[in-house]
């Protein structure tokens, strides 16, 4: 008895350390927030005289954040496990460029783009045209790093001086994709995949019917990437002195020019022109201590980060968008994938998208209406319910124009499609119209395992059973289905876009476009940016004086509270706590688990999805 005594006393011992330990997290847990709730209120920012900006711009460009429980995200910063490609908010880089161009404190702008990650062409076309604007005042823009990849060096070009380290390297790999196909691996799985597709170039299904990409899918992609590198190369070209070769996309000719510089690709980048000069990371601080003279600890430069430099604007932003005048142009965000229900920003929701829409429809304040899409698309029937909100607006009399960002294809176009005025970047990613429908079913995967399904039904309709298969009349009944909403989308493209049924179907088929291609086939009715959009919607509400109000998703009173707490204390964590390095690996993996994740996005009730299988999800 007296052994089993001391078995439950030091189990009760060891439970009893368990729970001190939970408390002392617990307790200290709490500590962190409320210091935290504290020093966000009692600690207000100052920008040094003479200082630099430093632009550390970590992640992808976005226009509207992914949602992430506050709770979640501190968490995950406080145990250093959070794996979330970080997301950089496009209005907030451009705000503090054009503030800091005007701000006699800031002496210089530092692009510091090692952790930057691009975020389609058009966005960072603005971050460029933000950057011009802050040079024109004659303040210096800098760049250094040990390594630049391609987008960071589109952001890098339009600075006065670029350097790298005198070990590190850039080449330029040119634009495209590449796909997992799953084909095999499904038939070694013994997993039937069925699938339902209307247009010779609507691929998205091919992963899963191939194990490489068709001619047709080849050529949509060389017809589009090629023209946006062409802009992307155009672009350079105006920025900087670049040696052809560099920009040729030959290895012939980029290996000629590497072997002039003894191999050396460092080297190779000034005799170029791709940069300015090699410093070692100590020249470059002493260069920027000559600028700006030494901080107030008299180690480094003067300069104040990204971050810190928006939350000393004091507001700049909430009195920008303040309901100073009566009239309201409202724009509504539509970034991610179109799945049916309601979702968080960073998927657009057909339920909650629509409410957006509807909320703008009901406010008397609001006389037009702006959506921004950035959107490769997804579920057919969600794609509807949001445009039937379209067309309920039109209805009351407020003018819709459709702004598309990096990407609008299949149903991010669909969206659009009914609005009064379409608006696309010349590199906009759009079109893909055509549909397809693809299910999965396991009855010879379990054969193989012993395990069968039978029973008895009432009628001989098919019935949707993932365990048995599905029938050729069952076939038959999604592809009617699939061709039907095909005709569908490309009659509603033709009546709204004053086309005949046989010039959309020309040019659809799941065919992709570039924004300025789009133009050409009648497919969007102008090219510009957000602001132009804006513009077009107050133009035709015939407003001479109007504020621009984003209609945001409204948060439940419990995720107002967790906001609150959480947020707050998120962001006085010491930066040492919750920086990260992303390396491409990191970037590789996350890519990937976005396709497998696509697939659980799949869920459409009738099982149709207008979804372009090459256009980027950022």
């Amino acid at each position: 008895m007296r052994d089993i005594a001391n078995v439950f006393k030091k189990l009760f011992g060891l439970l009893n350390i368990i729970r001190k330990i939970i408390i002392n997290v617990v307790f200290f847990f709490l500590l962190i927030v409320v210091i935290g709730l504290f020093s966000a209120e009692e600690s207000p920012i100052l920008v040094p005289k003479n200082s630099v900006l430093a632009l550390n711009l970590t992640g992808i460009l976005v226009e509207e954040k992914t949602w992430v429980n506050p709770f979640d995200a501190f968490v995950e910063e406080l145990a250093g496990s959070n794996s979330r490609i970080p997301e950089v908010l496009l209005s907030d880089v451009i705000t503090a460029i054009d503030s800091a161009a005007t701000d006699d404190r800031i002496a210089g702008l530092h692009l510091e783009l090692s952790q930057f990650m691009g975020g389609g062409l058009n966005k960072m076309k603005q971050v460029g045209a933000a950057i011009e604007r802050f040079r024109s005042t004659g303040k210096p823009v800098m760049t250094y790093s040990d390594n630049y990849t391609q987008s960071q060096y589109y952001l890098a070009a339009h600075a006065d001086h670029v350097y790298l380290n005198p070990l590190g390297m850039m080449m330029f790999e040119g634009f495209g994709t590449y796909r997992l196909y799953f084909k095999e691996l499904l038939e070694k799985l013994k997993i039937s995949s069925h699938v339902f597709k209307v247009g010779a170039y609507k691929s998205a299904v091919e992963p899963y019917t191939r194990n490489d990409m068709s001619p047709e899918a080849r050529d949509a992609n060389k017809f589009l990437y090629d023209e946006l590198w062409e802009t992307y190369i155009a672009d350079l070209k105006q920025l900087r002195d670049i040696d052809a070769r560099i920009l040729s996309g030959d290895m012939n000719d980029f290996l000629a020019a590497v072997a002039e510089h003894n191999d050396n690709l460092a080297e190779m980048a000034v005799g170029t022109g791709l940069v300015t000069d090699l410093y070692s990371r100590e020249q470059f601080r002493q260069e920027m201590v000559d600028l700006t003279g030494l901080d107030d600890d008299g180690k480094s430069w003067r300069r104040i980060n990204f971050a810190d430099y928006l939350a000393a604007l004091n507001g700049h932003k909430d009195s920008k968008n303040a309901d100073h005048v009566a009239d309201k142009v409202a724009v509504v965000m539509a970034r991610g994938v179109i799945v049916d229900g309601s979702q968080k920003p960073g998927n657009i929701g057909g339920d909650s998208t629509a409410a957006l829409l509807r909320k703008a429809r009901l406010d008397d304040s609001v006389k037009a209406v702006v959506l921004r899409v950035d959107s490769p698309g997804g579920s057919g029937f969600a794609s509807e319910i949001i445009r039937q909100e379209v067309l309920e607006l039109k209805k009351a009399g407020k003018p819709v124009i459709a702004s598309m960002s990096s990407v609008a294809a299949s149903g991010g176009y669909w969206i659009s499609a009914s609005a009064d005025e379409i608006w696309a970047a010349p590199e906009t990613i759009t079109g893909s119209i055509g549909v397809f429908g693809m299910l999965f079913t396991f009855e010879n995967s379990l054969a193989e395992i012993g395990v069968y399904n039978d029973g008895y039904h009432t009628t001989n309709m098919p019935v949707l059973d993932v365990t048995r298969g599905l029938d050729d009349s069952g076939k038959h009944i999604v592809q009617m289905t699939i061709e039907k909403f095909y005709r569908d989308f490309v009659g509603m493209v033709a009546a709204s876009r004053n086309m005949t049924y046989d010039e959309v179907h020309a040019i659809a088929q799941g065919r992709v476009w570039t924004g300025k291609q789009a133009l050409d086939l009648g497919l969007v009715d102008a090219l510009g940016g957000l602001d132009d959009a804006v513009a077009a919607a107050a133009a035709r509400a015939e407003l001479d004086a109007y504020d621009v109000k984003l209609i945001k998703p409204e948060l439940s009173a419990k995720e107002k509270i967790i906001q609150d707490l959480f947020g707050q204390a998120l962001a006085v964590l010491p930066s040492s706590w919750t920086a990260r390095n992303y390396s491409p690996l990191d970037i590789q993996v996350q890519r990937i688990l976005k396709e497998v994740n696509l697939l659980n996005q799949f869920n459409d009730p009738n099982g149709v999805y207008a979804l372009c299988e090459i256009c980027p999800m950022q």
